[in-house]
């Protein structure tokens, strides 16, 4: 090999779309203009934000499921406005939590089966002022959930007592993207008002600030598996898509700039902590770049091309892959009525497990309870090994408290009579609708306070 060339072995990497017949196709994407992913995926299933009359709604499908989706799918309802994010937790596989319009978030059970009857949420959180934009779960605590809100503000939440644990204040415009750490102790957040932060989200104090992005459009955060590096994109003002590396130990300028082109699409950054490769997909492109991140360099590998614009993208964790074909990546573009499966690949002639390309990855099972996390404990999450393959853990049944259910027991209607359901949520709609003009007055009055604080401490 020539000297001039850097050797790397994820040189030839490769991405191949799935076949028609083993997409998901008539899917009813949401034309929501909130900017979201649209999709998430897990080994077993994938979200997808649905395009439904009657309230908010997304689907949940089996990876199986390949080819036509049945219009008679039945739906994830509950909101009675459009969802706009949805997070399947890292532990259990059939637990997945939604965010929308309706400034609720709510936890449903997934069943292994498609039944016929749409499926009714069995935790409802409701203590944000207005929409729900994004939805995380925390990435070593089992049934820990970020969620942020329009109102300003964050929300840590233990989702089987159905309780708010940690309201996190500090922005001054809507979060546009949120990034947890390696080890769940940190929160990134990029925001409208082009600030980059850095959070220890138990205690609400801002460790890192910066100005990021100088362009009106939206931007991204992604942190970088077990660093302390963050990714974001994002414009420049004249509108130039970028990609900044940052020290989160010090963020008074980017370690690296890179600027991609002049497309006006938001771009989707997505990280591979195994493999230190960053993946940048923007929306209406129909290429994906990826890049090896290396000693505090970003080389360019190559990318995916394709001439179908994607409207979102979700990536699945590495314990879902296929090692025996070298699948390193699997992405899942979402189109107009189709979401496509993208293998991204390293020719290898031998058929044997390559373990410089898996490492050892994380697992499905927590590495703490949510109790001990609120309580200060911080851990790193635990890794398993695809040499053999990986096996799930048996279903786990999520069963909310015993406060939860309560909650849950006051806020659900009663199925059996149809005439109060429709009593109650009339009342509801009344509700929020009260509910929405106190949380623009309370986001008038934190903007206010903000402002004081920061000329106090001038």
């Amino acid at each position: 090999m020539s000297r001039f060339v850097r050797a790397s072995k994820y040189r030839h990497v490769y991405g191949t779309a799935a076949r028609r017949e083993l997409s998901y196709d008539n899917v009813k994407v949401s034309g929501n203009a909130w900017d979201t992913n649209l999709v998430k995926v897990n080994p077993k299933f994938f979200s997808l934000n649905w395009n439904s009359s009657g309230g908010g709604a997304f689907a949940v499908i089996p990876l199986s499921m390949t080819g036509k989706i049945s219009d008679a799918l039945p739906l994830y309802r509950g909101h009675s406005a459009a969802v706009l994010d949805t997070d399947f937790s890292p532990f259990n596989d059939n637990l997945i939590a939604s965010g929308a319009e309706d400034s609720k978030v709510f936890l449903y059970s997934i069943p292994d089966e498609i039944g016929e009857v749409d499926i009714e949420p069995v935790v409802r959180l409701n203590s944000h002022g207005r929409k729900v934009g994004q939805v995380l779960f925390n990435p070593v605590a089992e049934n820990v959930l970020l969620s942020a809100s329009a109102d300003l503000t964050m929300k840590l939440w233990d989702v089987e007592k159905g309780v708010e644990k940690q309201e996190i204040t500090g922005h001054m415009e809507v979060v546009q993207g949120v990034t947890w750490n390696y080890n769940g102790s940190l929160v990134a957040t990029t925001c409208r008002d082009k600030k980059l932060r850095v959070f220890d989200v138990r205690s609400n104090k801002v460790v890192q600030i910066a100005d990021g992005h100088a362009g009106v459009k939206g931007s991204r955060v992604v942190w970088m598996g077990n660093t302390d590096r963050i990714a974001t994109t994002g414009f420049s003002k004249m509108s130039d898509r970028q990609v900044y590396v940052w020290d989160t130990a010090n963020l008074a300028t980017p370690l690296k700039t890179n600027n991609l082109d002049t497309s006006s699409g938001v771009v989707m950054p997505f990280y591979d902590g195994d493999s230190n490769m960053l993946y940048l997909a923007g929306k209406g492109d129909g290429n994906i770049r990826y890049y090896e991140y290396e000693n505090d360099e970003m080389f360019s590998l190559s990318e995916y091309g394709s001439n179908v614009p994607q409207r979102g993208l979700g990536f699945m964790p590495k314990r879902g892959l296929n090692v025996n074909d070298c699948e390193i990546a699997r992405a899942y573009k979402v189109s107009n009525g189709i979401v496509e499966p993208i293998s991204f690949t390293v020719p290898r002639k031998s058929d044997s497990f390559q373990s410089d390309l898996f490492p050892d990855c994380i697992g499905d099972e927590p590495s703490l309870t949510a109790d001990a996390w609120f309580g200060g404990e911080t851990a790193d999450p635990k890794l398993v090994s695809l040499e053999k393959g990986f096996s799930a853990s048996v279903k786990k049944e999520f069963v909310a408290s015993v406060a939860a259910q309560a909650a849950e027991d006051i806020v659900a209607p009663l199925k059996s009579d149809k005439d109060y359901q429709e009593a109650y949520h009339k009342l509801r709609q009344e509700n929020d609708d009260l509910k929405n003009q106190i949380a623009q007055k309370d986001v008038k009055i934190r903007l206010l306070e903000v402002q004081l604080e920061q000329l106090s401490s001038a």
